[in-house]
């Protein structure tokens, strides 16, 4: 089984729901006996607290219910997944520093975009329901591609 982590700043937002929308499509895919995944952030700002209630209004509109309790990137996460993704620059280069293993499989959620390969998935959190959108779309779409990627491997 292949274990996958999302990681963002303060794990409310972007990387919840991208753990919410990569296992929307494994169950989509009836594949979940072969993937396994759980988002974190690399800062101790919301460790126990639930979504922004932005992004779950805005996932259930989008038809996506999920739930989740926020927790700080720790150093046995290295060890237990075999993909780490970053949704930004920041917070892979936050990943990295802490790398300790040399975990060989950390990217940015964008580098399987495909649209903007490599690109930021922009931080909602002080923006608009627009915002919130976008970066449902941009994380849906990712994390669909890599899937996709991670099941032809």
């Amino acid at each position: 089984m292949k274990k996958v982590l999302f990681v963002c700043l303060g794990n409310i937002c972007r990387s919840p729901l991208a753990e919410a929308l990569f296992r929307n499509h494994v169950k989509n895919l009836g594949i979940e006996d072969k993937f396994s995944c759980d988002s974190c952030g690399t800062a101790a700002y919301h460790i126990g607290a639930t979504p922004d209630p932005r992004s779950v209004a805005n996932a259930l509109e989008n038809g996506l219910q999920y739930t989740h309790k926020g927790r700080q990137l720790a150093e046995q996460d290295y060890a237990e997944f075999d993909y780490i993704l970053a949704m930004d620059d920041s917070n892979l280069t936050a990943i990295k520093e802490l790398n300790g293993i040399g975990h060989k499989h950390i990217y940015k959620l964008r580098d399987f975009d495909s649209l903007m390969v490599g690109e930021d998935v922009p931080d909602p959190y002080f923006g608009g329901a627009q915002g919130f959108q976008d970066v449902f779309e941009i994380i849906d779409r990712s994390t669909f591609h890599l899937l996709k990627g991670l099941s032809k491997s």
